[in-house]
């Protein structure tokens, strides 16, 4: 039954050209048919007439797929909107006479009787999801390799930084067909490669399948490789075990896998800007091949590769593979333990970052994202090393210097020792993705006059339904990438239009379209790391009672190093301060648990640094941090927040008292002037190049 109803949900979506977001749908009204239909083994009746006694109805039924034009009720229209919504039928809904209709505008199920259908008419895919396929013709040289790319002129389209799907759907038969399609059909070799890959590495044995035990599926997944320009570099091909299988405390256990924070990368690159250190690039290919696996595991052989005389055997797994939950976990434990044997030291304030001490004055760091390192030394002699012995280890790809992470575009000047971090090509693919490519720019990513509040939320179900076709959570999400990377002038502004994520309103939509603006003019800023002293300072600010609704206050913090920004925050207070005094004393001790962070990390890089100094405009907050007495206006202050006294009094922070004019966190905290603003740029790093 599971085959039947399968063949059926595959050729309904293909006939109404649905995707794959509609397999249930389909597979419902598949078994809603099969119910209604004669079968021989009940002599010619249905399953319907032989449980409830009656004929089946036959009347009501309609093409899958196909245009529907649903009544909307007069509450719910104006006078000269239209009194019908143009929707795609997707079945019956059970225990009602309604149709299940899918409102591609609203993005939302809708249920009802009231229907009137064009079953010639089939919508099928809207523009922007066939314009996020890659149209390519493939050169006759199967050697070279050579490819076009014909992207249609889509201004939503949007395609990931480094790897983009050849095409949504493709499988192995489509991959292998020799009909030319609408779509990149990636080599032979590719696929050839992956599986003399997955042999070297010994990632599984042929097997009998033991007696109670269940072998899970796997499938090719084909995937285009880009370089940092876009162009296309290579293709992908790689199998994929069916992790959604998997039992946990059979087939897993613990899943859990670091990466490194970006704090981390921004300091090694404020110590290479600084020291001048090299700076250099590796990727793992086939990481996750590399993971010894604990559990037992059983596999389907992989769809074209199966052994003719053992097709009856199946793989039991040695190494983890793509698509297993604990793949992650295999690899870093398995990386970790390697790398630790050559003499580095994990670093305990972040465990995706490893330092090596030579002895003679020179020293290594490697910071490891998934299968993508990032090494930093004062030598070249040991980098080198290093790289040969990591080679010798793993299958590994020697990208040079560092000029691309994690999407993020990497410059760097070796004569003025300068380094520059920005993110101009995603910036440029969110600003397309929502059509505001051409939008009219802003100097500042706020406005001043505006002040946001849950009043500007949509209360009536019509505002709720025009609100309900807005991408707001997508939008800010998009920014919320730049902001963590790159991009700390837009984290007040991104900070405030977050808060009503859940139920957004006109005015909080202009307000990510103003933010979406400023980035139009400024897409090109970046972050920039100078031959300075890899001194870290901090600046720390608050803004009293700034939120309407719950009257909480905003804090803000930045700390500067090599004359660039490594880490910011702007973030909403969880207690309400009844005082500028108060808000700042709670933004201070937020600051100094990030100083605290900051301080281990460079300890652990032999880059010891005493006092961390701390800048604060308010004065009195510096006075009830220095002076450990009781006031009848501070007593209800929380006590985990007085930890930044003992600091103070250790001499682990250094408390100063600063202008506010002279303060660059101020912009983390609320609205400024414009030229306050490019002030408070300036002074954490942020520069056009």
């Amino acid at each position: 039954m599971n085959r039947t109803l399968m063949e059926r949900a595959r050729c309904m979506m293909s006939t109404a050209k649905l995707g794959k977001e509609f397999w249930a749908e389909a597979v419902n009204t598949a078994c809603y048919l099969i119910n209604r239909s004669p079968t021989v083994s009940l002599k010619l009746k249905t399953p319907e007439e032989v449980w409830s006694g009656k004929p089946a109805n036959y009347s009501f039924l309609r093409i899958f797929g196909c245009d529907a034009y649903v009544w909307v009720p007069k509450e719910k229209r104006t006078k000269v909107d239209k009194n019908s919504k143009r929707c795609i039928f997707l079945g019956y809904e059970t225990g009602t006479k309604g149709y299940r209709l899918w409102d591609p505008t609203a993005r939302k199920l809708i249920i009802s009787r009231y229907v009137v259908f064009n079953e010639d008419v089939f919508q099928g895919k809207t523009k922007n999801e066939e314009a996020r396929k890659l149209v390519i013709e493939q050169e006759a040289s199967f050697d070279d390799a050579v490819q076009e790319e014909n992207i249609q002129n889509d201004p939503q389209s949007e395609s990931e930084p480094e790897f983009e799907l050849l095409h949504e759907g493709t499988s192995y038969g489509d991959a292998i067909s020799p009909q030319p399609r609408r779509a990149i059909r990636p080599p032979a070799s590719a696929m050839e490669e992956e599986m003399e890959s997955l042999h070297k590495n010994k990632t599984w044995d042929l097997v009998q399948l033991p007696e109670g035990r269940k072998a899970i599926g796997c499938r090719w997944i084909y995937k285009l490789k880009k370089d940092s320009k876009g162009n296309i570099e290579r293709y992908k091909a790689r199998l994929v075990i069916k992790g959604y299988a998997q039992k946990p405390g059979i087939d897993f256990d613990e899943v859990f896998s670091p990466v490194v924070r970006m704090t981390t990368i921004r300091v090694v690159l404020a110590l290479a800007a600084s020291l001048d250190l090299e700076l250099e690039q590796l990727d793992v290919k086939t990481a996750f091949l590399h993971g010894d696996l604990n559990e037992e595991i059983y596999m389907t052989q992989p769809e074209g590769f199966v052994e003719e005389n053992n097709r009856s055997l199946v793989c039991r797994l040695n190494k983890s593979l793509y698509g297993l939950k604990q793949a992650p976990r295999c690899w870093y434990k398995q990386f970790d333990s390697f790398i630790v044997s050559l003499g580095f030291h994990r670093c305990e304030a972040d465990h995706c970052a490893y330092f090596c001490d030579y002895n003679d004055g020179c020293f290594c760091i490697l910071l490891l994202y998934v299968d993508d390192m990032i090494i930093a030394g004062n030598s070249p002699t040991y980098v080198s090393t290093l790289k040969a012995q990591l080679a010798g280890e793993f299958d590994m790809k020697d990208l040079g210097a560092v000029n691309q992470i994690l999407g993020m575009k990497v410059f760097r000047d070796r004569e003025d020792r300068k380094i520059w971090l920005n993110q101009k090509n995603y910036i440029e693919r969110v600003l397309r993705r929502f059509n505001m490519q051409n939008a009219k720019p802003v100097s500042t990513p706020f406005p001043v006059h505006i002040k946001l509040s849950s009043e500007y939320s949509p209360s009536t179900e019509a505002e709720k339904a025009a609100m309900s076709r807005v991408p707001y959570s997508s939008a800010v999400g998009s920014l919320m990438f730049a902001m963590v990377g790159t991009r700390p002038d837009i984290a007040q502004a991104l900070g405030a239009v977050s808060k009503y994520m859940a139920n957004p309103g006109r005015v909080h939509w202009d307000a990510v379209k103003w933010i979406l603006r400023y980035l139009k003019d400024t897409s090109s800023v970046s972050l920039c790391y100078r031959s300075m002293e890899p001194d870290c300072v901090g600046f720390v600010d608050a803004d009293f009672v700034g939120d309407r609704d719950k009257r909480r206050s905003t804090s803000g913090n930045v700390f500067i190093m090599a004359g660039g920004a490594v880490s910011w925050e702007s973030k909403l207070q969880s207690v309400v301060a009844l005082s500028t005094t108060e808000a700042e004393y709670i933004s201070i001790s937020h600051a100094c648990k990030e100083a605290i962070w900051l301080e281990r990390l460079l300890a652990e890089f032999k880059m010891k640094q005493d006092t961390f100094s701390m800048h604060c405009d308010s004065q009195s907050a510096l006075l009830l941090a220095k002076n450990p007495t009781f006031h009848s206006r501070t007593k209800h202050i929380d006590v985990h927040y007085h930890f930044v006294r003992q600091l103070v009094e250790d001499g682990k922070i250094l408390l100063h008292k600063v202008h506010t004019s002279s303060n660059p966190a101020d912009m983390l905290t609320k609205p400024v002037a414009r030229d306050k603003f490019n002030w408070c740029k300036s002074s954490i790093g942020l520069e056009e190049i």
